[in-house]
């Protein structure tokens, strides 16, 4: 295998254990019931997932959480570089938004950047646009997006092998999609890999 082969298959490993951890650190350090339903993970609020964030959206103007109070947030971490996952859930998000239609209308489909470093606004634009018209990027300077991850405990870093200077790499993050109540408090997360249909039937249950 060359270099990036490598790097996709350690990457691919590292989001398993990702994922397992992700579902430690809630149950386990937040000390929250999480009922499990299938794909969907309900949270209580002593979870505390979730809070502030300054960021900038895909067309440059400066946008924080408080810009979303009174509608949902579909919410996803990730990358524009990413080879496979992120574009798979940015695909079941976008065609969620399709299925809900009408429906749909109270709720937002974002995608926050844990790679400031390529994703530039440009590079955003294009990106989200690709996935549904009503998706927002948003990305900002190293510090607001370590401050993002933190409020919604978002474990994300250049995977193993990245060089200084190196602009071919990959980031291992958690993948979960999130959704973000009007009170801007997490209502659930939804497992990588749910599919369109599952997601948009549980997105009617609960944003009734």
């Amino acid at each position: 295998m060359n270099r990036r082969q490598i790097l996709i298959f350690s990457a691919g490993i590292v989001a398993c254990v990702t994922v397992a951890w992700a579902l430690v650190f809630f149950v386990k350090d937040r000390r929250a019931k999480i009922p499990s339903q299938g794909s969907v993970i309900m949270l209580t609020a002593a979870a505390q997932i979730g809070g502030s964030f300054r960021l900038t959206d895909h067309t440059g103007k400066r946008a924080s959480d408080t810009d979303f109070l009174g509608r949902y947030m579909l919410l996803y971490f990730g990358y524009t570089f990413c080879p496979d996952v992120c574009p798979a859930e940015l695909q079941t998000m976008g065609r969620t938004m399709d299925r809900l239609a009408a429906k749909g209308e109270k709720i937002v489909p974002v995608f926050i950047s844990v790679d400031p470093q390529r994703d530039t606004l440009a590079v955003l634009k294009d990106y989200v646009a690709a996935f549904h018209p009503r998706m927002i990027g948003l990305t900002g300077s190293a510090a607001e997006i370590a401050a993002a991850t933190k409020a919604y405990k978002v474990y994300y870093r250049k995977a193993p092998g990245a060089m200084a200077g190196d602009k071919d790499y990959l980031m291992d993050h958690t993948s979960f999609i999130y959704l973000v109540g009007p009170d801007g408090k997490v209502v659930a997360l939804f497992r990588g890999g749910t599919k369109a249909e599952v997601l948009a039937k549980e997105l009617i249950r609960l944003t009734r």
